[in-house]
């Protein structure tokens, strides 16, 4: 029997949707509000969810402590009060767009993960507005 277990988390930081190759009228038409080149900032909410056998022995499909911890060390960390197109390597070269940064997170994260369970993230940039991502 599969049960999924998850765990909230949010984070703060600021982005600018843009493609350096495109004329700034262009990528307003695009990425409107979005493209401001000071940046603007979301309050992301993060709920990361794993699913898997329970383990006969602990009861547990992951220890939820240890789940905290990873996204605390691994995103949070990371992430949090930052300019993500300035401050993050990877997307300095990718569009910090909410899909993105699910991809992003995810692939932190599954390297910590059981490989034989499941690893969803859903990523909220506004209440309204959310992405989900399992690989």
């Amino acid at each position: 029997m599969k049960v999924k277990v998850s765990r909230k988390a949010h984070f703060n930081a600021a982005h600018r949707l843009y493609r350096p190759d495109w004329s700034f009228e262009k990528n307003d038409s695009v990425f409107g509000l979005c493209n401001n080149p000071n940046f603007h900032g979301h309050n992301y909410e993060l709920v990361v969810s794993v699913t898997g056998e329970i383990d006969p022995e602990t009861g547990f499909v992951m220890d939820m402590k240890v789940l905290k911890d990873l996204i605390k060390d691994k995103i949070e960390n990371q992430l949090d009060h930052k300019n993500l197109n300035v401050e993050v390597e990877w997307f300095k070269n990718v569009n910090p767009t909410a899909e993105n940064i699910a991809v992003y997170i995810w692939n932190l994260l599954r390297p910590f993960i059981e490989a034989s369970h499941e690893l969803e993230v859903i990523l909220y940039e506004t209440p309204r507005n959310y992405v989900t991502f399992s690989g």
